[in-house]
């Protein structure tokens, strides 16, 4: 018990730290690297990760718990990649405002903004469920999935298209 609670605090602090240091990062600006060819390999992380879920998805309904095992810590690595390349261009690149008019312009918006908040709350989900997976905790495991999934799943895929909505106005 003093195992997992010490579990517990580590994930809280990470997933209070994760927004807080990509905050400030986002406020330092390096000059003279070019990375704008990352938007599409991260969105395409996305779409991968996204696939991947899917498939972990599928594999532990049909009974095999080491592929979903595999996928899921494939899909953590995915995530991670995707959140040093995303800080590493903002970093680098100035942010590029969506050019889009009407309706389309309310509903990139709710896409971004819903996509950003829920990318905040993933993570301690994620977590939590990968700490409850690796400590045989399989019961409050598929508590958490059940919240964890879809918001990851949603995260992804919105992260796909917030680029698909936006690629069109990259300088």
């Amino acid at each position: 018990m003093e195992r997992e609670t010490a579990y517990r605090r580590w994930i809280i602090a990470i997933s209070v730290a994760i927004p807080v240091v990509v905050a400030l990062l986002f406020g330092v600006k390096i000059e003279g690297y070019d990375f704008s060819f990352l938007p599409p390999v991260y969105a395409g992380i996305n779409g991968l990760t996204a696939a991947l879920l899917v498939a972990a998805r599928l594999s532990v309904k049909r009974g095999n718990r080491r592929l979903h095992e595999r996928l899921m810590k494939t899909s953590m690595l995915c995530s991670a990649a995707f959140l040093v390349m995303y800080v590493l261009y903002h970093m680098t690149s100035e942010s590029t405002p969506y050019g889009g008019e009407g309706a389309l312009k309310y509903v990139y918006y709710f896409i971004l903004i819903s996509h950003i908040l829920l990318s905040l709350a993933v993570v301690p989900l994620v977590l939590f469920a990968f700490l409850y997976a690796v400590t045989g905790q399989f019961n409050r495991h598929k508590k958490i999935v059940r919240f964890a999934y879809p918001v990851w799943l949603y995260v992804a895929v919105t992260g796909v298209l917030v680029y698909v909505m936006i690629s069109p106005y990259y300088t």
